[in-house]
């Protein structure tokens, strides 16, 4: 079954700004999710993923009561619920392999609420903006079609992307919300930013950036985060990379270099380091084939626990 808005399929052959104009509340939605200023997010009960990464919970996870993502340009955060059990799963799309995507989190939610007899399943899609490239406008019709391609019902409830999402100033185009958090319990979606993106925060962007598909971080049934093991060659010329100044490596490695947040080329640069220090991850990072696993202890924050322990 299809992709639904107030009960009815979405026409996917019309535009987007036709889609915008026939459900105004939609923008009205839109308009109010972009007033509201960036929450701070502490790391107490946060879950964040990162790009190419997601997270499914549920209410009744005595660990984690936030998934949260940020620094989204023309990616798009997705965040699917469903209303019956719960079941909330957030992820950070790139358009880099959409379709299997979707299916991926889909299946994941489901799995959590195949015993409730009640609920739908609800979609919210917040990123993107009026990007020069049109990545973003891209990456937001692959979403909606790949919802539309599901054999479930799924209601289309938060629309913030690309062009609702989007200021000019000076005539460059920025996105308003660069991240969003959910509130597992309550279902709150709110603008945000996260001081600490952790953990192993070096070695999931350096997964990224070798080309990772669409991970699972989370354990929900242990409430445990699982990271790695994941494995990849040597980073191309990444002493060449490292030489170079921050305008190259934000005209070379972003998909919009003038809308990046500040912290954009550190937080490449430390990946570059990172990847440089392990070209092997299998006999650095990874020896004995085992993820690294994380637990939240008393104060609420991730703690490595040993493998013989699990």
């Amino acid at each position: 079954m299809p992709l639904l808005i107030n009960g009815e399929r979405i026409d996917l052959a019309r535009p987007t700004g036709d889609m915008i104009r026939a459900y105004p509340h939609l923008e009205e939605k839109a308009k109010l999710l972009r007033s509201q200023p960036a929450q701070i997010v502490a790391p107490k009960g946060l879950l964040y993923v990162q790009q190419r990464e997601f997270a499914v919970t549920t209410p009744k996870d005595g660990s984690v009561s936030i998934l949260g993502s940020d620094d989204a340009t023309t990616c798009h955060i997705v965040v699917l619920r469903h209303t019956g059990s719960g079941a909330t799963c957030l992820t950070h799309c790139d358009g880099s392999d959409t379709e299997a995507e979707v299916s991926l989190i889909m299946s994941s939610v489901k799995s959590f609420s195949n015993t409730t007899g009640y609920g739908r399943l609800e979609v919210h899609l917040v990123g993107g903006f009026n990007d020069d490239r049109q990545l973003s406008q891209k990456l937001t019709n692959q979403l909606l079609r790949a919802f539309d391609l599901q054999p479930d019902d799924v209601h289309l409830v938060t629309f913030c992307v690309t062009e609702l999402n989007d200021r000019e100033e000076k005539d460059i185009h920025f996105p308003i919300i660069y991240g969003i958090a959910v509130n597992v319990k309550t279902a709150e979606i709110f603008p945000a930013t996260f001081p600490e993106k952790g953990p192993d925060e070096d070695l999931r962007s350096a997964h990224v950036l070798t080309g990772a598909t669409l991970t699972n971080i989370y354990d929900a049934k242990m409430e445990q985060l699982h990271i790695g093991p994941y494995f990849w060659r040597p980073f191309p010329h990444v002493d060449f990379w490292l030489e170079q100044d921050d305008k190259q490596i934000l005209q070379n490695l972003s998909t919009s270099p003038l809308a990046e947040p500040p912290h954009f080329v550190s937080h490449i640069r430390s990946t570059l380091t990172f990847l440089k220090e392990h070209p092997f991850p299998s006999r650095s990072l990874f020896p004995d084939r085992k993820p690294r696993i994380y637990k939240k202890n008393e104060e609420g924050l991730w703690e490595q626990v040993c493998s013989d322990k699990i």
